[in-house]
């Protein structure tokens, strides 16, 4: 059994020891290697299972349903870690209740010239251009193809999967729907739940996809071809106005949209400590690309509310955005969000910072007197309007 004591001193011995050895590295360079490792323990059970010993935690009150899917926990790993889907079977052994995988665009892309991907630590943040680098749909679907043929039962993801699905940059505005279209008909065998993103700022032009008419088109392609009903969510920008919220809410009713996943990363650079960027020594004002972690807690939360006010509660929301602790879980919970996910403070503070954050969800229901973590999703707009 793994104590709390054990816990904090392996939390400790990430920050103070491994975490400084990792951020010594260029920020893409410790990202390679850590997906390397999660594609090891993806692929080899006993280290999943070494794993599970110290980063796995289960409660039955964190568990809930969704879209007719069982999540072990309301805790997932953000779109962006594992670009490529190699480490699918990791992410149950790392305690995540499930995993998101991408962005993943219909042609294969090199993104952004190199250096794109930045740490902030003064401000707990990354910034990344990184530009939807990944093998493509078809290269994706043939390894997940094989990855699940070969292995046993032991050894595939526990974990609901989804997929999140960019436009290829090479691709028109003006053909934005058959790009996702396509990868959608590759990828929709192995997904769970999809989520379309229109809000990645690395992308010329693509956060113009979140216009309603724009939009509008490419969920209706996919509704087209979403002959299994999978779930399929839009991921949209922090920094949207209100009005834009509620109209990109409004176009996701229409047009069945199963949730929201509110935030990606924002462009904003107000408030930040960092004033010069590291390796380039440019002016963080002048630094192309979106910040992820804690400059984007509140704003993110702000965003779960006004989708939760503009679909009156209906619609489910996924709170993405600066969560490093329980209590900034809790806020997002009671702020509307459903599920939960997490990159940057996994960076940050290790993998045990899953495990930390679950037990504090845990002990702040049982503070409330609550069975269920359904029953803290939007506790903030219920208690007013009694």
């Amino acid at each position: 059994m793994v104590t709390v004591t054990l816990v904090s001193m392996l939390s400790q011995v990430y920050q103070y020891g491994l975490r400084p050895w990792l951020f010594a590295l260029d920020p893409e360079m410790a990202h390679h290697l850590a997906i390397a490792a999660c594609q090891k323990v993806s692929e080899f059970a006993p280290l999943q299972t070494t794993v599970r010993a110290f980063c796995h935690y289960q409660h039955p009150c964190l568990q809930q349903s969704l879209w007719g899917i069982q999540f072990p926990n309301p805790l997932g790993l953000g779109a962006g870690f594992d670009k490529d889907a190699v480490g699918v079977g990791a992410w149950a052994s790392f305690g995540f209740g499930f995993a998101e995988v991408g962005t993943i665009t219909a042609h294969a892309q090199t993104g952004n010239p190199k250096p794109r991907l930045f740490r902030l630590p003064a401000d707990l943040a990354i910034l990344n251009r990184m530009g939807f680098n990944n093998r493509g749909a078809t290269a994706t679907a043939a390894y997940l193809a094989e990855y699940f043929d070969r292995q046993d039962s032991l050894t595939k993801t526990t974990v609901p999967l989804g997929i999140n699905l960019g436009k290829s940059k090479i691709t028109a505005l003006q053909d934005a729907k058959d790009d996702y279209l396509q990868s959608f008909r590759l990828l929709k065998q192995f997904g769970d739940y999809f989520v379309v993103n229109v809000s990645s700022p690395n992308t010329v032009g693509l956060r113009d996809l979140q216009a309603a008419d724009q939009l509008g088109s490419i969920l209706a392609a996919l509704q087209a071809e979403n002959d299994r009903a999978l779930p399929i969510l839009v991921k949209i920008a922090p920094d949207l106005n209100d009005a834009d919220i509620h109209a990109i809410a409004a176009v996701c009713q229409s047009n069945q949209v199963a949730g929201i996943v509110a935030t990606n990363t924002t462009i904003s650079r107000q408030g930040l400590k960092t004033s010069i960027t590291p390796i380039t020594g440019t002016a963080i004002a002048d630094e192309a690309g979106g910040i992820s972690g804690k400059p984007l807690q509140q704003r993110s939360t702000e965003v779960i509310r006004l989708v939760w006010q503009a679909t009156e509660g209906k619609m489910p929301i996924v709170g993405v955005g600066g969560i490093f602790t329980a209590e900034d879980a809790w806020q997002k919970i009671v702020a509307g969000a459903s599920l939960l996910q997490i990159y940057t403070s996994w960076i940050y503070q290790g993998p045990l910072v899953v495990r930390e954050i679950l037990s504090g969800l845990v002990q702040k229901l049982e503070a409330e007197g609550l069975e269920q973590i359904s029953q803290a999703v939007g506790l903030d707009h219920k208690a007013k309007s009694n």
